[in-house]
Formats: structure tokens, sequence, C-alpha cells
């Protein structure tokens, strides 16, 4: 059994961030990561990071485009709270070495992002997220934080109390990748998830393999509310055969969009008329999807981006990783041809509900980065605000779960929030299956005596380390229940139907039937599921293991995307739903809420909170 005062889980940039926080606040920290942490997801970012540093820029202003670009679904403490300590944040990571572009004179470089009213994203060239997990890592192994790479942790140890509101987590159970052995990491101050999206649910995204939600499925199954998950961003640039990420620098810094017929559509087709290529993400990826259906796309797969114009040298100097990616992945030189390009998966705007100091309504559970929802982003996310999520709100949950006072959340957590119950109809009944042997439902089977384990993987109303312990015996005897079946369904063919679904149905263009075939789809690969087995008998490094274990995950995510997209009669941000093409502000500014309930599924709204530090935001039409 290992020890400590605060277990982060994860070790990308919120994790590390939340890691170095509670240690500077005298905690005892570990972070235990599936992954090394400089391979974590958050070196894939490459765009940067929104502050408001120069002269005539204010956070303010930040916190209005971010507002706007949330489709006025964001809400305004988290997004004041960003705003405002992003500056501070920046100037921390270049006191640490970080080694951000710069302009002749010395100042930091930034550049204009989709949907930002000023240009006030700091960057280091195309590798922005590869420069902080660095940096941060090294401030990691400065102060000798505790590191267990390639530990998995597939289990919350969380009371099990009937109202999840009066529960406390005292750990973590993990799997060591490279002994095959499953341990208990117990916590006496708290556990804060920081595992990143659920990407994998797409086959077609910008996510590592790794990206499979771990976090946001232990914690809706312990009982936490997933909170907007119908909100998924398709990022507008992505390579057609890889999903590979192409910057929105790229369009920041001047590179143009244009269909078959040659037309700059952003412009010429009334998607964006004052902004072009930078509106916000949502806007762009269906403005190019719209192209590729109506067949003005090239071989009715996608469009082209174009940034030959800028030159060699501004191209090299600020957007060189881009030129490698575009050749090793398309054979295309972008010096001297255009890109192909099309919108893919990205991110989740949805996730764990936190309040601002990352706290859920377990007592002891945390959770930041994109696993979380402090619902900054709302119905859509504006470029270049997930790094800074991450290190403030890293930050802050790591100081809370080390003890640091500080001021009482205003974002409420857990079922008392709940203002309304949502009414859809599902043609499948969703969460768990009746079966006593479904995996799938609560990441535990059964103990000895009969009893369920669908809450917390095996815990009762006991002390500490007994609810540790009985976590850690309930999630031994699952994996070991994996591993001693010889036939059955194997995991990749239930993950590449799953995904298959989720591309079809649940992507950028919704319509009903299409949410309740999916549906019925995920409901099938979670019966599938409940037959899977492990082929590999081998104790280390047992990747079938691992990735059986993370397609559980991914059925739960995906049953709550489409379910949370399905109850959603309107068009807002990143959810378009055919036959609902307006904005309904009289019934949805309200956040959807789905918690697990033991197995049966319980979507419920509560209220988005526009009231800010000095003003209100007041909904208004969002033109670009």
């Amino acid at each position: 059994m290992h020890e400590h005062d605060v277990i982060v889980v994860g070790a990308g940039g919120a994790g590390l961030r939340a890691a170095i926080a509670a240690h500077e606040e005298g905690a005892d920290v570990a972070l235990v990561s599936k992954l090394h942490p400089v391979r974590s997801h958050t070196g894939a970012a490459e765009g940067g990071i929104n502050a408001a540093l120069r002269d005539g820029d204010s956070w303010e202003d930040h916190a209005y485009d971010t507002m706007k670009g949330s489709d006025y679904l964001g809400d305004a403490p988290a997004i004041e709270t960003l705003c405002q300590q992003s500056p501070s944040e920046v100037i921390q990571l270049e006191h640490w070495g970080m080694a951000f572009s710069r302009e002749d004179d010395g100042r930091m470089s930034q550049r204009p992002f989709g949907g930002l009213s000023f240009p006030r994203t700091t960057y280091a060239g195309a590798e922005t997220g590869h420069h902080l997990l660095h940096t941060m890592y090294e401030q990691v192994v400065k102060r000798g934080i505790q590191v267990y790479d390639e530990w998995y942790v597939t289990q919350l140890a969380v009371t099990d109390h009937d109202d999840p509101e009066d529960r406390n987590c005292h750990g973590a159970i993990a799997y060591d990748v490279q002994t095959g052995e499953v341990e208990g990491f117990k916590a006496r101050n708290g556990v804060i998830l920081a595992t990143g999206g659920p990407g994998q649910v797409y086959d077609h995204t910008t996510n590592a393999v790794a990206n499979t939600g771990d976090g946001q499925a232990m914690a809706y199954r312990a009982g936490v509310p997933l909170e907007d998950m119908e909100f998924v961003q398709f990022h507008p640039t992505t390579l057609p055969s890889t999903g590979v990420l192409i910057t929105e620098g790229v369009r920041g810094e001047g590179g143009i969009l244009y269909n078959e017929e040659g037309e700059r559509f952003m412009f010429e087709s009334g998607y964006a008329n004052n902004d072009g290529e930078l509106a916000s993400r949502d806007v762009v990826a269906r403005a190019e999807l719209t192209e590729i259906n109506e067949g003005r796309g090239f071989d009715d797969d996608h469009v082209m981006l174009d940034m030959r114009h800028l030159g060699e040298e501004r191209i090299t100097d600020r957007l060189e990783n881009i030129i490698h990616l575009a050749e090793d992945f398309e054979g295309v030189n972008p010096l001297d041809d255009p890109m192909p390009v099309k919108p893919g998966q990205h991110y989740e705007m949805g996730g764990i509900e936190v309040s601002e100091n990352g706290e859920t309504c377990i007592t002891g559970l945390y959770a930041a980065g994109e696993c979380a929802c402090v619902s900054v982003h709302g119905s859509n996310r504006l470029g270049g605000n997930a790094l800074p999520e991450l290190i403030i709100f890293g930050a802050r949950a790591g100081r809370h779960a080390a003890g640091k006072e500080m001021e009482p959340a205003e974002i409420e957590t857990g079922p008392s929030a709940s203002i309304e119950r949502a009414e859809y109809d599902s043609p499948v009944s969703p969460g768990a299956l009746d079966s006593p042997d479904d995996v799938a439902a609560d990441g535990g089977r059964a103990s000895d005596g009969g009893e369920s384990t669908a809450t917390d993987g095996g815990a009762a109303l006991v002390g500490i380390d007994e609810t540790v312990e009985r976590a850690l015996e309930a999630e031994q005897a699952r994996i070991e229940h994996l591993m001693e079946k010889d036939e059955g369904r194997q995991h990749a063919a239930i993950r590449a139907d799953l995904q298959e679904a989720m591309t079809e149905n649940v992507n950028v263009f919704r319509n009903e039937e299409g949410l309740k075939q999916a549906l019925r789809d995920i409901r099938a690969a979670r019966e599938a599921y409940d037959d899977v087995y492990v082929d590999d008998p081998s104790r280390t490094f047992n990747t079938d293991l691992q990735h059986t274990i993370e397609t559980r995950n991914l059925i739960d995510l995906a049953e709550a995307i489409t379910l949370s997209a399905l109850a959603r009669t309107e068009f807002r941000g990143a959810h378009w739903r055919e036959g609902y093409q307006d904005r309904n502000d009289e019934e949805w500014i309200k956040h959807s809420m789905l918690a697990w309930d033991g197995g049966a599924t319980d979507l419920y709204y509560k209220p988005v909170i526009l009231e800010g530090e000095d003003k209100e935001y007041e909904p208004k039409v969002r033109s670009y």
C-alpha cells in the first residue's frame, strides 16, 4: 500500500501543475500516471496560451470573448477566474524557463486566435504544449515529487454512502504496467483526477490512443455527475489520413481556407463575414463540412489550408512543426503546396462536475483539466483557452487538496444543485446491464458476499484503510476475472464498433434518429463487453488488458455524450441539431448533468451562472 497526502492521477499539464501547487503548500504529493509525464497528450497542444498581457487588452475583454465563445453556457465565476489569473501563470512559466517565442524587443509574442477580439495568444512556436510539459516536469523533478509512471489507475476508493454528497474519496487503485501487480494508493487529504479527455470515443480524433476518459468514467461511476457532455469540439483543421492536429496558429498567422472551386468560402459564402477563418471553431468546422457535403470539397473529403503566402522565413520561425507534420503524414510540403484538412474530434467541453476550486461533490475528490468541467468553455471552447485552464485550475485544485484556505466556491456541485429532471425518448435502457457479470457497468465485480460494488469498487461504510483495502480486493478480483477467461469477445472489435457509431451519428451534424441509433449501438457494445476477455495471458506490459479496461470507460462516456445530446433540443455552440436550428435561451441556458446512480442513469439540469464579479453577461447573438 502506497500512502501520500495528495494523489494526482495523470501527469499532463493539469496534473503536473496540481502536484507543484500541492507541494508548495507543504503536502506529500505523488503523481500516478499510465504514461511517463512528458508523453502526456498536453504535448500535442500546438497553439498557445491566452493571457491579457499587453496594453490595450484586459482580463475583462478576455472574459467577454470566452463567454461569447461559450454561447453563454459558461459559468462566470470560472471564466473570470481563468482570465484574471492567466497572466500571472504565464509569467510564472516564463520564470521557470519556458521558451516562449519573442518579439525583437524581447517581449513574449502573441498572435490572433479564433473568437478573440485581441491577439492575446502567447506561444512557443507550434509546440507550446511540448514546452509546457517539459518546463513543469523539470519543476517536479527539482522538487523531488514522487512519480509513479506506467501505473494505470483503474478505480477510486470511495465510501459507500447512499448520497454521493456524503461520500469520501480515500485513494485509488492502480495496475503496475511493468509487473502486472494491482496495488492501493491511500490519500490522506485527497485525490486529484487530471486524466485528460475521452477522444478515443471517435475514430477520427486529434487525441492520443491513451485518451480514453478514465478519470471521467471512474468519477461518474463513483457518484460524481458528468456535466455538459453533449458539447464535443471538432477542430476544423486536422489531417485527413490520421486526425493529426494542424494548429489554429496557421490561421492566426494568416493562413486561408478554400474549397475545390477556389473560393475562400468563410467570407464568400457568408459563414463569418467579419472574422473569416478566425471565427470560433464550431463555426469553421460546420462551414467546412457544409462545403464538403454540398460537393465543393476535394475528393468529397476535405478542403485546403494554404499558408504559402506567409513566406518561408515566417513559417519556419513560427510554424516549423507544421511543415514536418504535413510532410510526414500527407506527403505535402506546405511551403510549396496547400495542406488538406477536415474537422476531427478534438476536445470535450464537458466532464466531471467541479467548482472553481476543483472540488467534486465527493469530499476528497478533485478534478482539473479536460477531464473536468468547471464550465469555462460552456458549449464551445476558444482556441488558446485549454492550456490556461490546465495550469490555473490544476494549481487551484492542488492548493485546495493540500489544505490551503481558499475563498468558498461560488459554483455548487452535486445532485442537490438540480433544478429539473430531463425528458428524453431513448430507444434502449441506458446504464448498467442487469447481468451480475457486468464489468462494464461498475468497474468492480460482486464481492464474495454477493454485495453490489456499483458505486465504488467495493467500499462500504468503513474507515480509510478498510475503504482502500476493499476497493483493492474488488479491483484485483475484476482483473483476475478478465485474465482467467479464455474465450469471449475481444475489446478491439467492440471499441471499433463503438467508434464507428459515434463518428457516424454523434458528429458535427446530429439528428434525432442518428442519436437514437447511436444509443442502440452503444447498448450493443455494452452487451458485447459483458462477454469480454483478455487474450494476452502475460502479466507484464499487457496492453491487451489495459485497452480492455479502457474500452469499458469509453462505453460509459459514449452513452453520456449521446444521451445528453438527445435531450438537448436546441442548437448551441458545438451542438447542432437537425430540426432545432435556433439557440433557445428561454429553455436551455442550463447545464446538462448526468449521474450514474448505481447504474441507473439520472439526467437533470442545473443553472448557468451569468453573474460575474462586477457585471452580468447578457446573452447576445453570436456572430463573427
